[in-house]
């Protein structure tokens, strides 16, 4: 079952991050950026937090479940929807632990 777009939008309002937390389609489900890095996904409209040693320290009570099948677990995060202040802190330092994303290749047009 694919994500509701208006949960996406729930988890966003929730975090209180404005624009720095984007999100973007994939695979039928959605990851969620923060400053550019992925932080999160949200699939069958629960949401995995990424698996970093920030999100072990923070929320070592999240059960880890894979977000879809064949999937490797990630920590389940659907009860820091109810504490936002927790939940922009996990995501922040989730953030903070990724490496900056490569840059884009340039395409070479071809004539």
């Amino acid at each position: 079952m694919a994500s509701d777009l208006g949960f996406v939008e729930y988890v966003i309002e929730q975090a209180g991050l404005g624009a720095r937390l984007d999100h973007k389609r994939l695979f039928g489900e959605y990851a969620l950026y923060l400053d550019g890095k992925v932080v999160a996904f949200v699939c069958d409209n629960s949401l995995f937090l990424k698996n970093t040693r920030a999100t072990k320290r923070l929320v070592p009570e999240c059960p880890m479940l894979p977000p879809y099948s064949m999937a490797k677990p990630h920590p389940m995060a659907n009860e820091l929807l109810d504490e936002p202040e927790r939940l922009r802190q996990v995501l922040v330092a989730i953030e903070a632990e990724l490496p900056a994303p490569k840059p884009k290749a340039k395409r070479r047009r071809s004539t």
